[in-house]
């Protein structure tokens, strides 16, 4: 009868060891938020501009060069963005109890409807139990802290500088430093290779996204279109939930702002872009292995929202995405990205049929 606790107890006991070590490695993120934010952010532009380095030194081109023609093609990215994106969100903050008082008399004019349907509601208890004020304002505390974040691109522009000139030396370092460097090199290699083609796919799609939202917008005459184009963009990263989250504030302006009808071309304008480039065109090139469950999804926003607020949201399914590739890499661990999946087959095995 003592058998199988002799067994059982070290496989539970390193379980709870890793549950514990786990609990102090985002107790330890969390106290280093300021920190680890921009090297996450300057992580997520590396991966993505990895890529174009490889084409640019393929091509002879040294790579301080090369290095230098990224980033001054991001110092220029980065400096629009600042610019225009910078003031529409002052802009925005600065009309936002404009924009509430006006949500607010439009709600009240529902209040005949409701009687009409015998539901009898004071304007007050209207606009206490249901007043999307409250979530414009929600919106405009996020925007804000998108726009401090703005000012701190250029730190992580400079971080980016020293991922590039690393990585560009990276694999004759790891061939240098591990023991069997052929068979390491190969699995590193598929991992990054994986790990580029998500990031840039995604971000190609996310930035079609918020173009043909901006477009849309703009051609209505709905305020701040380039602003909410930037909204879906960052937003197509959140799958299943973020062109939602993205669609509501940009619905709730042109309520407002133009009325019923146009709110409602707005509203099918996000759902026709979502779902021809997120249900149609997106799954084409990712392929079937590159998917999370709903559930992943939700509790990896609520962890990483946690941690590092709005911008753990924001690069929360890429880096739960990062982790996934990375168990796919080693056979021991597949299972764990199973569970994580959307219920299909990894990339790896897909790969290998």
């Amino acid at each position: 009868m003592s058998t199988p606790n002799t067994v059982n107890s070290p496989t539970g006991l390193i379980w709870l060891l890793g549950l514990a070590a786990l609990m102090v490695i985002l107790a330890g993120l969390k106290a280093a938020e300021a920190i680890v934010i921009p090297l996450l952010l300057a992580l997520f532009i590396g991966i993505i501009c990895t890529p174009l380095l490889h084409f640019l030194t393929r091509r002879r081109v040294p790579v301080v060069l090369a290095v230098v023609i990224i980033m001054a093609q991001l110092v220029v990215f980065g400096f629009l963005f600042g610019l225009f994106v910078g003031s529409a969100i002052d802009s925005f903050v600065d009309r936002l109890p404009e924009y509430q008082r006006r949500l607010e008399s439009e709600l009240v004019q529902l209040l005949p409807w409701l009687e009409a349907l015998g539901v009898p509601v004071s304007s007050q208890q209207l606009l206490d139990h249901f007043n999307p004020s409250v979530l414009m304002d929600w919106v405009g505390k996020a925007l804000s802290n998108l726009g401090a974040l703005i000012t701190n691109l250029f730190l992580v522009l400079f971080i980016v500088i020293f991922l590039l000139l690393e990585e560009a030396t990276f694999g004759d370092k790891l061939r240098q430093a591990l023991p069997n460097a052929h068979r390491s090199f190969a699995q590193a290699n598929s991992f990054v290779q994986q790990v580029n083609r998500y990031l840039v796919i995604k971000s190609i799609v996310s930035l079609i996204t918020g173009l043909l939202i901006a477009l849309w917008l703009w051609i209505l005459g709905v305020d701040f279109p380039l602003l909410w184009g930037v909204v879906a963009l960052l937003m197509n990263f959140i799958p299943n939930v973020g062109s939602i989250i993205a669609a509501i504030p940009a619905v709730l302006l042109a309520l407002v702002q133009l009325g019923l009808s146009e709110a409602l071309l707005v509203a099918s304008g996000y759902l026709a872009v979502n779902v021809v480039l997120g249900s149609l065109i997106e799954p084409r090139f990712m392929g079937r292995g590159l998917g999370l469950s709903p559930l992943v999804v939700f509790l990896s926003l609520v962890v990483w929202g946690w941690l590092f607020g709005v911008v753990g949201m924001l690069l929360s399914i890429p880096l739960t995405m990062i982790v996934k590739i990375a168990l796919e890499q080693t056979p021991s661990t597949q299972w764990i990205a199973v569970l994580l999946g959307n219920g299909l087959r990894p990339a790896t095995e897909e790969k290998e049929e």
